[in-house]
């Protein structure tokens, strides 16, 4: 099963929002088995966006985040054909425009869950599933992927 990462996921792994919240990124990025998780390249841009404007990081440090993150995991490209039905998706269901690309691009990348604490838990489309990675309990479908020893 294929999942994708939202901004969220790596901003508190580089220790935004704390120690306590980066821990749990970082053992929910662990658990995930090899070649499962992809990134949207949204989700790369607005995380040196948010290393920057709250993470407090120089861009030198925001770009070589960047540059690890792009290293760490296959990224999906934000192809015309994802633009025009992530603009379906944010005016059928209310979703800001950057929000939709990215669940659009876990859709077209053939992705399962999209991990994210930012979109409605729970919210299907296209076959993606949106699910809040911190929430207790955990989704099923996330329980079932994890990797039982991190």
């Amino acid at each position: 099963m294929r999942v994708a990462l939202d901004t969220n996921v790596l901003a508190y792994a580089e220790g935004v929002n704390g120690a306590e919240r980066q821990a749990d990124a970082l053992d929910l990025i662990r658990r995930l088995p090899e070649d499962a998780a992809v990134v949207p390249a949204q989700v790369l841009g607005e995380l040196y966006t948010v290393l920057v404007r709250k993470g407090g990081r120089s861009r030198d440090e925001a770009r070589d985040a960047f540059l690890s993150w792009r290293d760490a995991f296959a990224v999906v490209e934000t192809a015309s054909a994802t633009m025009v039905a992530a603009v379906d998706l944010a005016t059928d269901h209310s979703l800001s425009i950057w929000d939709a690309v990215i669940l659009s691009a876990a859709a077209q990348s053939g992705c399962r869950l999209l991990l994210s604490e930012d979109l409605q838990h729970g919210f299907t489309w296209s076959g993606v599933t949106v699910v809040n990675p911190f929430a207790s309990p955990r989704h099923p479908l996330l329980q079932a992927l994890l990797r039982r020893d991190p």
